[in-house]
């Protein structure tokens, strides 16, 4: 796949995600059928924001997250600054088909890592964090049935990246908490708490975050100082609606909330 196709390709997905319409699969010349064919089709997406990548979305680090999308394993996506929202806001629910919200484990990174030969530990990544903060990403896919889209479209798709609110960040020392073990709650009002842990995400957040520094590593992108990384849900997906509102609990770490418009 050239640069010409890979940009046909992230037209059409982006047409969709404006429309707010989805499709069967990408057409046959333009359809990746790699991940590496999937990143490059994705890279186009920096094009749509008028700010530098905000940072990066990490999907199906959970065995209910691969289920719910068809995957065995995960898949890492772009957040435009466009569709990154402060705690407590309200988000356009729009012509959302996924209809979840996911409570996730969010890091900021203090330095750059650049890609490299040797694969990144899970210390040298975490040295490099500068601050942890609580999360809530709602995905979406532009593939009518995205559990049957296979990974490689998935990732075209931007790993079903759509809308990410960052909560506040962590004022505890989260470094010396252990992370896989940590509960969270979240909740649609009105409706039961659902509770998980951070080893839903790939039996250790921190993992998760060393698992997307790799991946960047390996297709040639540098994970940059001041971007975001949300590491995947840790609770079982939300089930979401138009007007509803939801809270994500994280004990000592604190609480995210977001709410979504009637339409």
């Amino acid at each position: 796949m050239d640069v010409t196709q890979a940009g046909e390709a992230s037209e059409m997905l982006v047409r969709h995600w404006r429309e707010g319409t989805v499709l069967a699969a990408l057409p046959e010349p333009l359809r990746p059928t790699t991940r590496a064919e999937g990143y490059a089709i994705q890279a186009q997406l920096e094009r749509l924001s008028a700010k530098p990548l905000w940072g990066w979305k990490i999907a199906a680090t959970s065995t209910a997250g691969q289920q719910h999308i068809g995957v065995d394993g995960p898949l890492a996506g772009r957040l435009l600054a466009e569709m990154v929202y402060a705690d407590g806001a309200t988000l356009p629910f729009g012509a959302n088909r996924m209809r979840v919200a996911e409570a996730e484990f969010a890091f900021r990174m203090g330095r750059a890592l650049p890609p490299r030969e040797e694969a990144y530990s899970v210390k040298e990544v975490l040295d490099a964090v500068a601050g942890l903060h609580a999360a809530i990403e709602v995905p979406d896919s532009r593939f009518t049935d995205f559990a049957t889209a296979g990974a490689a479209q998935l990732i075209a798709d931007n790993a079903c990246a759509h809308q990410f609110v960052l909560g506040p960040e962590a004022t505890a020392e989260w470094r010396g908490i252990d992370l896989a073990a940590h509960r969270v709650t979240a909740r649609v009002a009105g409706q039961p708490e659902r509770e998980g842990r951070g080893s839903n995400v790939l039996g250790d957040p921190r993992l998760a975050l060393a698992w997307l520094a790799n991946e960047l590593s390996r297709h040639g992108v540098t994970l940059a100082a001041g971007q975001v990384v949300t590491t995947g849900t840790c609770i079982v997906p939300l089930e979401v609606a138009p007007g509803d509102e939801v809270v994500a609990e994280y004990g000592a770490l604190g609480r995210v909330s977001m709410k979504l418009t009637q339409a």
